[in-house]
């Protein structure tokens, strides 16, 4: 059937008309990103119904620490799943257990205590946590590769109290593996959870806020080998102090249960105040030679500057979240 010449003319126009359109809503070349960021996206922002970020006014200055008494701080390490090799033998009940030199992380946090004026008590016993009345004899709380349910019911309660009364807490590496199913530890740590990592290998860390005291003194650029821990949930409403460059990262990021990295914003190192206290945290801190002297670990001697900044701040003996 042939059409007449004005209903042909107008099937043209209409099927122009359709290509044209066609065309406009598909992205050229040019509007194509080159280099499209693949990290993992959406991982959430939990409300933990507590204040919480960097503002100064979610502190709570109760008078509960006297800096003319001097800084003191309980290195907890105690753990209930997998164990760093870092962290050396499980220590023995009670309050500053002998160490054995396979004690790394016990011996290094003490020595950076001793070489920058603050005490160190050391413990994997969970009754040292009791109360928060024990825990106010510190000005800062670390946990250091802790991992899984750690804490009891009384411990979890002192620490919440604690941090509610104005303590200080670093949460270092495997603090990230540690209380999965308790919310308000989860926000103490920034609002994040370790998910997964990748090989561990060498990479190019990033000094984003050079303000903080735990970066103040670092390179903008510098390297150290770690597992990369890939988070779920990502560290919300924080200040970020360093991240890594993945594309640094030689063997890749994508960790052992398919989590793909978080792309041009991957954070290693952060800090906030939380329901009253403060939080400074650190993926970083995987391996033994963190603590040498760095000739044959680079990065080692900046992860220990960047360690002792965040406790001393941490405790109050510097500005915080700065």
């Amino acid at each position: 059937m042939h059409l007449k010449r004005p209903a042909l003319l107008a099937a043209l126009v209409a099927a122009a008309t359709t290509v044209i359109g066609l065309v406009a809503v598909l992205p050229s070349a040019a509007q194509q990103p080159k280099d499209r960021d693949t990290g993992a996206r959406e991982l959430g922002s939990p409300d933990y119904g507590v204040c919480r970020g960097p503002d100064e006014r979610c502190y709570h200055d109760w008078g509960n620490f006297d800096p003319a008494k001097g800084y003191r701080v309980l290195l907890f390490t105690r753990t209930a799943g997998p164990r760093h090799a870092n962290l050396g033998p499980a220590l023995a009940a009670g309050l500053n257990p002998p160490l054995t030199a396979a004690n790394v992380v016990q011996n290094g946090v003490v020595a950076l205590g001793q070489q920058n004026g603050f005490a160190v008590d050391w413990t994997e016993d969970v009754a040292q946590l009791a109360s928060p009345n024990q825990l106010f004899r510190y000005n800062a709380v670390i946990f250091y590769s802790t991992s899984r349910d750690t804490l009891d019911d009384a411990a979890q309660t002192s620490l919440r109290q604690y941090i509610r009364g104005g303590g200080g807490f670093v949460g270092v590496h495997n603090a990230f593996g540690t209380e999965y199913n308790w919310p308000w530890y989860e926000g103490l740590l920034g609002g994040a959870n370790y998910y997964d990592h990748g090989p561990a290998q060498s990479g190019t860390v990033r000094t984003v806020d050079r303000r903080d005291v735990s970066t103040a003194g670092l390179p903008s650029t510098w390297s150290f080998k770690d597992e990369w821990y890939n988070l779920v949930p990502a560290p919300s409403r924080v200040r970020v102090l360093l991240t890594v460059d993945e594309h640094s990262l030689a063997q890749g990021v994508t960790g052992s249960m398919g989590h793909p990295g978080h792309g041009a914003e991957h954070p290693v190192a952060w800090c906030q105040y939380y329901d009253g206290g403060r939080a400074w945290l650190t993926t970083l801190g995987h391996d033994a030679l963190d603590f040498s002297d760095g000739s044959a670990f680079p990065g080692a001697v900046q992860f220990q500057q960047l360690l002792v900044g965040g406790v001393r701040s941490a405790m109050g003996a510097a500005p915080f979240c700065r």
